[in-house]
Order: structure tokens, then sequence, then C-alpha cells
């Protein structure tokens, strides 16, 4: 069954504001890795917005990926930080070990052991005081390929791909 929620602008810009907060207290920084492990949701939004805020570098990840996809991606990328929901922790829980550069882990909904609870850590974060200073040409996003002719290279996306990559999200 499909849940339907609605939300504002408003509420976007201060859960953003709030999580870059949180983030950049955890020690994310300009061009840091920010994996995002999430179906299409309000916090899947958030947490995309809330990296381009620092000037950090998303890494988004498909709920489809298992184990063996998720580690090559999340090793590669040198994601300092993950979001994602107990389903995704239940993937990466195992590959903990072998994923050096994870500092640590966000989880939406409930904070399995190894996580963060994402609700409580925005509602108590400060918001972020000032908006990175990036370009169009500046790098915002890291995309696998497929992976089908041998390991998934990752391809890195300026901030102008950004805006036509939306379609890919459902709000």
């Amino acid at each position: 069954e499909w849940q339907v929620r609605s939300f504002t602008f408003d509420e976007l810009k201060a859960g953003s504001d709030r999580l870059a907060g949180a983030l950049a207290a955890m020690g994310v920084e300009r061009g840091d890795r920010v994996a995002v492990l999430l179906p299409q949701r309000f916090e899947t939004a958030v947490a995309h917005l809330a990296t381009f805020k620092l000037g950090a570098i998303g890494v988004p990840l498909s709920s489809l990926f298992r184990a063996q996809a998720l580690e090559h991606r999340l090793s590669v990328s040198g994601s300092k930080v993950l979001v994602t929901d107990p389903d995704g922790w239940r993937h990466v829980a195992p590959l903990r070990g072998s994923l050096p550069d994870l500092r640590a882990v966000l989880c939406c909904d409930s904070a399995p052991a190894g996580t963060h609870d994402l609700k409580s850590t925005i509602a108590r974060a400060r918001p972020i005081d000032a908006l990175a200073d990036t370009s169009a040409e500046d790098p915002a996003m890291l995309v696998f390929t497929s992976g089908t002719m041998g390991l998934p290279r990752g391809a890195l996306h300026a901030h102008r791909f950004v805006p036509g990559r939306l379609g890919s999200f459902e709000l």
C-alpha cells in the first residue's frame, strides 16, 4: 500500500538545513561523499539537499542493490556518511568492517545498533549557517554505472547536472 505524505518547501528547507548542520558536526566537508540508500521518500530529498548545501557530493544508491554492489560503491566512493533505512542497513551492517571511510550511518524509521536515528538527529541539530559557495561546474553527485561490462565505475557530475536528474525523483 502506498503512503502519500504532503510536505512544503519550508519543510524541505528546514529539514535539509538541520541535516546539513548535523552532517557538518559529524565532520562532513566540501567534497566529502554522503551516500543515500533510500527509496523515494521525503528523507531522500532532504539528504540530497543537505549534501549539496555543504558542497559535499551525493552518492545515490538503489535499494535494489545487495551486499556486493553496495560494498563496491561505498568503498570506491569513500562515503563518510550513509543515510538509509532498516532494510538498507540490514545489507550494509555486515560490510561495516570493510568500509573504513564510513564514519556514521543515519537511519530512518528506527535506529538499529550501529546507527543514529535520522529524525532525532535532525531535530537536535543546529541549522547550517551558510550554504557552500558552489558553481555549476563543482561536483555534486557521484553516480555509478550499471557494471554490466565489469565493475561499476563512478561518474562524477557537476551541479549543472542536478536539475536534469530531478525527474528521477518523485517528490
